[in-house]
């Protein structure tokens, strides 16, 4: 096996081709803003990261399921007495996160421009194919992809859906993104190529140890434009 092989490069899309996580961030923050009559923010993100994640199986991810979820959380939190104004306060928030400008990572049109020429470069992310959509539209990147595939969850099962669509061997393959949980490890796991890219922020849900990672398939890089590094000479 080697990387000479590879066909096929897929990226994930947030935080991976442009910003995203540092939003839900500052959304986290204003939420808590609003509530703080109710409870401290410590105690309102305890409550709203268990409600994501009892919620994750039904609403999955993205904006949407996010602000659905910071919805329930504002019940529970204010034991059923929050206001109009707040859920309103709520609503805009959300609206805001879908309105906001795409604003690409450093280094990723250089990077693609490069690939694009020797590989099948594929977009594989999760999240509300609206808004998915919306951003890759706006990001001005879509020429540069031969498929876009808008998950919804990045598991072992799902990558193989996608290695069968897209008629490719794992071996072939090679997937680039920020977590090691959704898109490296399942990738790895199959026995295809995974590229970790830390984000500066990353949702707690999508965390883990590099450590405990252990393949010669797998690779941690600094910033996304080292990936070409992985390539010289190949």
């Amino acid at each position: 096996m080697s990387i000479r092989e590879i066909e096929i490069i897929a990226f994930d899309a947030d935080d991976t081709l442009w910003e995203n996580e540092n939003f839900f961030r500052d959304a986290e923050g204003h939420f808590c803003d609003i509530l703080k009559e109710y409870q401290p923010p410590d105690e309102i993100m305890k409550e709203l990261y268990r409600v994501e994640v009892q919620n994750m199986e039904i609403y999955g991810y993205g904006i949407k399921a996010f602000i659905l979820s910071l919805m329930e959380t504002a019940l529970l939190v204010s034991d059923k007495k929050v206001r109009p104004e707040q859920i309103d306060a709520i609503v805009q928030i959300g609206k805001s996160m879908l309105n906001k400008e795409v604003i690409l990572l450093d280094g990723i049109r250089d990077l693609l421009e490069k690939l694009a020429p020797d590989y099948r470069l594929v977009v594989a992310t999760k999240g509300d194919l609206l808004d998915q959509e919306r951003k890759l539209k706006k990001s001005g990147l879509l020429k540069y992809f031969h498929h876009i595939e808008v998950m919804t969850h990045k598991r072992e099962e799902n990558y193989r859906e996608l290695l069968n669509h897209l008629d490719i061997d794992a071996s072939k393959f090679m997937m680039i993104g920020n977590s090691l949980k959704s898109d490296v490890l399942p990738v790895i796991n199959l026995g295809g190529y995974g590229v970790h890219v830390p984000y500066y922020t990353t949702w707690v849900f999508e965390q883990m140890n590099p450590g405990d990672i252990k393949s010669d398939r797998f690779f941690e890089l600094k910033k996304i434009h080292d990936v070409l590094t992985l390539f010289k000479g190949a």
